[in-house]
């Protein structure tokens, strides 16, 4: 039986792909969704975990972004 699964080519730094990788790996998103390790620099994911992903990358780059107090 052949499951068909729709997949977004992701292309990032080498750094970023760790981090989605330990997302994956940890099921932080609902589950596993790295659908192949391509190269150094890019990844198929499942396209159903794309916004998910996004809202993830969103929270870690505001958790390390210094904002100074105005």
């Amino acid at each position: 039986m052949v499951k068909v699964v729709k997949g977004t080519l992701v292309e990032c730094d080498s750094t970023m792909k760790q981090f989605l990788l330990y997302l994956d790996e940890k099921g932080e998103v609902g589950g596993k969704f790295v659908l192949e390790d391509l190269d150094e620099t890019h990844l198929l994911i499942e396209s159903d975990f794309v916004e998910r992903l996004k809202e993830k990358i969103d929270d870690l780059m505001d958790k390390h972004t210094y904002a100074p107090d105005k």
